[in-house]
């Protein structure tokens, strides 16, 4: 996996003109997670994983203090993948 914050990353900036409002694309629902996970993640490499299993773990956290779920159980499977499931 790779990094999306390494130098070089993404598309370069127009040379010839100056960045304004009209290059800013708005993407709507799940598109921008689908094309710039590293934003969301913090990259796309080992590290940004440890980042979102986090994420996901800190999530079902606080639905337990919220009242909303009673057990969290974190799996981690001998692929290398990992479950996280809470009942809320």
């Amino acid at each position: 996996m790779t990094d999306l914050f390494h130098k070089g990353a993404g598309r370069p900036a127009p040379r010839d003109e100056s960045y304004t409002a009209r290059h800013i694309e708005v993407l709507e629902g799940l598109e921008p997670v689908r094309r710039r996970p590293g934003m969301y993640i913090g990259g796309t490499d080992e590290r940004a994983l440890h980042h979102l299993v986090a994420e996901v773990i800190d999530n079902a956290m606080d639905e337990a203090v919220a009242g909303h779920a009673n057990r969290i159980d974190v799996e981690f499977l001998g692929d290398g993948s990992i479950t996280v499931r809470d009942n809320g």
